[in-house]
């Protein structure tokens, strides 16, 4: 079950997919790594992976973080809200947070699916009132502090095109939401930080890690 959200606290009525190597930085550093084997290539279409509800955590809440966790990677990202009729319905920042790992080869789950590890911003931004997407800019301030900037313009896949590549071989579902992805040089961040993700026309994101009680985790 999704966590209770106030009435003014935006949360997903689908699946919640995340975006990996559509930051055009992201790939040029991971270039040496995936063109070795098993693949020797980059990949052709888009590399998706699901953040499960469980991870779901609105505007304001705090965050557990694992005691066997010290670190964690804020992965910020805008993730775009597919409407009735298959087009985007709007836009809604938020916050990917993962375990450090060093390899994509294999399905995230265990580092990307921890209870409460994906912020989700207050409010949804109406499609129609954004000109271009490739316009986003995105600040992560931690404890105060500007700690990444991106640029959406240096997308490989920008907002539109990415629907159209995963409709290619997926159906996404009125409701369901598709990060545009997250790039490169993540911040990292510890129990007792504030994390902002904030963006010009957005509501910004504010979520705080806390330390995970004793007994909650599987």
């Amino acid at each position: 079950m999704s966590p209770p959200s106030s009435p003014s606290h935006f949360l997903p009525a689908g699946t919640v997919y995340g975006t990996l190597l559509n930051f055009r930085a992201e790939v040029e550093a991971l270039a040496p790594q995936m063109s070795a084997p098993p693949y020797k290539a980059p990949p052709k279409a888009p590399v998706l992976y699901v953040k499960t509800a469980n991870t779901w955590s609105p505007h304001g809440a705090a965050i557990p973080v694992p005691a066997n966790v010290p670190e964690v990677e804020v992965g910020a990202s805008i993730g775009m809200v597919v409407g009735a009729d298959g087009d985007i319905e709007g836009f809604v920042p938020m916050n990917d947070l993962s375990v450090p790992h060093a390899s994509f080869f294999r399905p995230p789950v265990k580092f990307k699916c921890l209870d409460g590890f994906l912020g989700i911003g207050p409010a949804l931004r109406d499609a129609q009132e954004v000109d271009d997407p490739a316009a986003f800019r995105v600040e992560v301030r931690i404890n105060g502090e500007v700690r990444q900037t991106l640029d959406f313009s240096t997308l490989v896949r920008p907002a539109r095109q990415l629907l159209a590549e995963v409709g290619e071989f997926m159906t996404l579902a009125h409701g369901d939401v598709l990060m545009l992805g997250c790039g490169a040089g993540r911040p990292l961040a510890r129990v007792g930080d504030r994390i902002e993700i904030s963006a010009p026309g957005f509501e910004t994101l504010t979520n705080t890690l806390v330390a995970e009680e004793k007994g909650a985790a599987a």
